[in-house]
Formats: C-alpha cells, structure tokens, sequence
C-alpha cells in the first residue's frame, strides 16, 4: 500500500494541482488545518505565484476582515498607503503581523506596478467583520453603503438620511461588547433601533440592486462591487447581531452558520470577478460539515465551501492541507493508522496527494482519526477524502 500511496504523490506546484482537477475552477480553495504558521503561508505565496503565472489567477481571498481588506487591494492596486499601515490596517485576526503576509502583500504591488488595470492582482478578504469572541458594529459597513447611493440617486429614493442611520446606530461600544457573545442579554442585535436598522438596510441593498443600470453608467464597476460588498456586510452584521441576543438552544449553530454563510457570500462575489486563489482554513471550505466544541456544546453547521460548491460545482475546487509535526506546538510523529501517518512514510517534505485515488487505493481500510494534543491543529478527517480535490502534506512544520 505504501508503493501506492507514493505513486499519488507530486511536488507542490500549480501544474500537480490542477491536474487533479477536470479543468480551471473559478474558486481554487487550499485549506489549512491550523493558523498562524508562515510555513504554510509561504507555501501558499508560492502557489499563488504559480498560479498567476501559468493558469492566469488574478485574485487572492484570505480568511481576514472583508471591510479591512480593501485597503490592502487599495494598496496592491494603486499604491494607496505605506506598508506598514496596510499590514496593521488591512487584515484581522493578527494576520497582519505575519512576515509571510507582508511577502505576499509587497509581491503583489510590485507585480501590479506599471500594468495595466486589466491585469492587475487583487486582493480580497472574505471573512465577516466577526470572530467567536464577538462582532464588529455594521456602522462602517452600513454608512459607506449609504453614502455611496446619496451620491448618486434622487434623494427622495433614500430609505433615511445618513443622520438617521447615525442616531440609530448609537454607539459602537454597545454593538462591540464582547460580553454579549456568552451573555445574550448583553447584546443591542434585538432592540428596536437594531430592528429599524435591519429594515432600512434591507431597503439600501433592494435599491441598490434596482438602480443597477444607472450606477453602472454613472460610477466604476469596482465601485458598484464595493458598495455589493458594503450591503452584504451591513445586512450579515445586523442579522448576526440580532441572534447574538436570541436565548434558543440553537444560538450557537446559528452564529456559526451566519459567518460561514458570510464568506460564501463574498466568495462568490470573488468569483465573479474571475478566477481566484482561496485560502483559510480547512473547516471553512471543505464539502463537508463543519464541527466544533463549543460552552453549550457541539455544534455542526454547513461551511462556506460547502455553500459555494453547492452552487459552483466543478467552478470549485479544494486542497486541504495536513501536516506531520509541529514539535512546537507538541504535535509528534503521526501515529501510523491514521492519514498523516500514511503520508509521513513518504519521502517528500512536502507533496501534493490526490485524495480521492488515495481513498479508493485504501478501500475498506479505514484510517484513524489523529488525536492531536494541542488544540490549535485540526486534524484531517479520513472521512472527507472522497469529497477532497487534493491534500498537500508537510512533513515538519518548524516554529515561525
């Protein structure tokens, strides 16, 4: 079986990716089973190159703040801003802190340089202005959507004048209390200035999509797609919101469900834009389920791959990433029964798998799920081999 195994093995380039694949996805999602390895970021930079180079990608989507990362692709596409303020504005998470996004943010814009629009690279993130420790006020999200139609449509056509939006929203302090992510009585989601708010939101976004002609005519579609992207966040935000504060035994799997729902939201409006290089981690964009141990208890809910393969078919594809030790984080040598034990006999620091000949090669013979002991990696699971485009497998993964 080793023999067999080995022979579904290739080195981490584009070329070994897409020949996995039945033809070039518009979403090309590579998977990480733990955050915050520049390892691994690296690994995915050198992909993304290939991938521009060779099969005409043009846009990256990371697992960050999808409000933040427009001064990245501002910065990437123009030059707006410094370096150090795009790293320390741009992303959420900490992730701007990473050597190896700072890489990947100066390669684009050096790549961007002197080429034509048409050309150039974007950047994208496509996470909710959210985290499992709370949500950001929809006051950024929410005003930007207005301003940009005031700016541009009969006044008479506006739901509310901005003053109204600003009394209603009050002050963030009581939208950003990270109390109420465990304590639904702490949250603003359910009060009647938030309901008025998801209303007026509501008919924001409607007539944005009504004037559609006109706005196309009178503004950039660049433009027109910010302002998509600023009414799907205010109406994701005020509707996360709202469930923060509900008290059903079903809050959690909801809260989850809505920031996945999010993602696959602006991953198909990455999607649209052209062919794009997708990267978070793996729960958030395999076909499957994703689960999680929460204070309430388990929750399961459908995730962002699963939502935009639905609706992509063979237009989506997934790598998921493993690894075999991060002796740092006291994750050992891969016991040999699982999947991560089978892949560490090989010889290769690094490979691409094709997963779903490696499930048909081991047949019956099901493979353990790896126990790890710290819980920042996530193993991979045997069972989503047969729904997984490719693996790619680092041996060691050392501190970064």
């Amino acid at each position: 079986m080793a023999t067999d195994i080995k022979d579904t093995a290739h080195a981490v380039e584009a070329d070994a990716v897409m020949r996995l694949l039945p033809g070039r996805p518009q979403l090309l999602a590579l998977g990480e089973p733990t955050h915050g390895e520049d390892t691994l970021l690296q690994l995915r930079n050198e992909l993304f190159r290939q991938l521009v180079e060779q099969e005409g990608y043009r846009t990256i989507a990371i697992e960050s703040d999808c409000m933040r990362g427009l001064v990245v692709d501002d910065h990437v596409t123009s030059g707006m801003g410094t370096l150090d303020e795009v790293m320390e504005h741009g992303f959420s998470h900490g992730w701007g802190t990473s050597s190896a996004n700072r890489e990947l943010v100066r390669w684009m814009r050096a790549y961007n340089d002197g080429r034509p629009a048409s050309e150039r690279l974007r950047f994208a993130g496509f996470d909710g202005p959210l985290e499992i420790t709370g949500a950001a006020s929809p006051r950024q999200a929410l005003t930007a959507l207005h301003g940009y139609l005031a700016a541009r449509v009969d006044a008479a056509l506006l739901p509310c004048t901005g003053e109204t939006l600003d009394r209603l929203l009050g002050t963030d302090d009581g939208w950003t209390d990270p109390a109420a992510m465990t304590d639904p009585a702490q949250s603003v989601g359910q009060s009647a200035a938030a309901g008025e708010l998801r209303l007026l939101a509501d008919d924001l976004v409607a007539l944005l999509d009504a004037q559609t002609p006109h706005l196309l005519a009178a503004t950039s579609r660049d433009d027109w797609d910010r302002a998509g992207l600023y009414g799907r966040t205010a109406t994701g935000l005020l509707r996360y919101h709202y469930w923060m504060a509900d008290t059903s035994p079903a809050r959690m799997t909801r809260l989850c469900a809505l920031r996945d729902l999010m993602m696959a939201h602006n991953l198909l409006a990455v999607a649209a834009r052209g062919p794009a290089l997708v990267h978070a981690h793996n729960s958030h964009l395999q076909r499957e389920k994703s689960s999680m141990p929460m204070w309430e208890g388990p929750v399961e809910w459908w995730s962002a791959g699963a939502l935009v393969s639905a609706q992509l078919g063979e237009g989506y594809a997934f790598v998921a990433t493993a690894l075999g030790t991060m002796q740092h984080h006291g994750v050992g040598t891969p016991p040999p029964d699982t999947v991560e034990g089978l892949l560490y006999g090989l010889p290769e620091d690094r490979c691409v798998i094709d997963a779903r000949r490696l499930a048909a090669t081991l047949g019956d013979t099901r493979p353990a799920l790896r126990v790890s002991p710290w819980f920042g990696y996530s193993p991979l699971d045997p069972a989503h081999l047969a729904d997984t485009d490719g693996i790619v497998f680092v041996k060691d993964v050392p501190q970064s």
